[in-house]
């Protein structure tokens, strides 16, 4: 008998309590920095250096980091249910607490790719440098969606959405788009846990359990629900 699927949107709240800042807990920095001058395209054509040196440094914090309970959790949902976690984080945490199906709307940190092609991609653990070059002779770039970039994802992510049994979105305001609209492809009868420690305005879905916690607290009163 085929597992019921719950389908996960996970944000940077998850991750916040293994150490990784978000941005928008503090006025539209991340760690110092303007959004503007180090994640969008624009950005990096104006200063590169600037970009790989601000991205080598989220690299190392995500190698330092470790998964938390909230993460773990859900790893050990995979028992229950057929678990597929959309995230938009660019870190590696669900994976290395033991979820097998996760999708990066917004790329992965442990990846890069030449600023020529965008579909061949390769693993990266130590810094990207300015002059690093791929053999089609393009800079090596981050394997990152950045602001003002297309989601390539985000129909695969729809579909995921719409085969919903149960949804659970932990960790994320719901503030950036186009990921922000991926609610709206869950079916209506869906039951849609909401986990944050400030829920996100969500009045106009039907179904909504709010669990107003931070991700590990939250996760775990989560698993309480869906084993009980």
């Amino acid at each position: 008998m085929a597992l019921p699927r719950l389908v996960v949107l996970s944000g940077a709240g998850i991750s916040a309590e293994s150490g990784l800042k978000t941005f928008r807990d503090s006025d539209g920095l991340w760690e110092g920095y303007n959004i503007q001058d180090v994640a969008t395209p624009r950005a990096f054509r104006r200063d590169p250096k600037l970009v790989l040196d601000f991205y080598n440094m989220r690299r190392r914090n995500v190698l330092e980091a470790q998964p938390n309970a909230a993460h773990i959790g859900l790893a050990r949902l995979e028992e229950f249910y057929d678990i597929h976690i959309i995230t938009q984080n660019i870190d590696d945490l669900h994976e290395r607490a033991g979820s097998t199906k996760v999708m990066h709307l917004h790329g992965e940190i442990l990846k890069m790719r030449s600023v020529g092609n965008e579909h061949k991609v390769f693993p990266v653990t130590g810094d990207i440098l300015l002059g690093d070059l791929a053999e089609d002779g393009g800079q090596y770039r981050p394997h990152i969606v950045w602001f003002e970039e297309p989601v390539p994802l985000m129909p695969d992510a729809a579909a995921i959405m719409q085969t919903a049994d149960v949804f659970v979105l932990v960790g994320t305001s719901l503030a950036v788009y186009p990921a922000a609209g991926l609610i709206d492809f869950v079916g209506r009868d869906v039951e849609k846990y909401i986990l944050d420690k400030r829920i996100p305005s969500v009045k106009h879905y039907s179904n909504i359990i709010p669990i107003e916690k931070p991700a590990t607290e939250g996760i775990a009163d989560l698993m309480k629900l869906l084993i009980a």
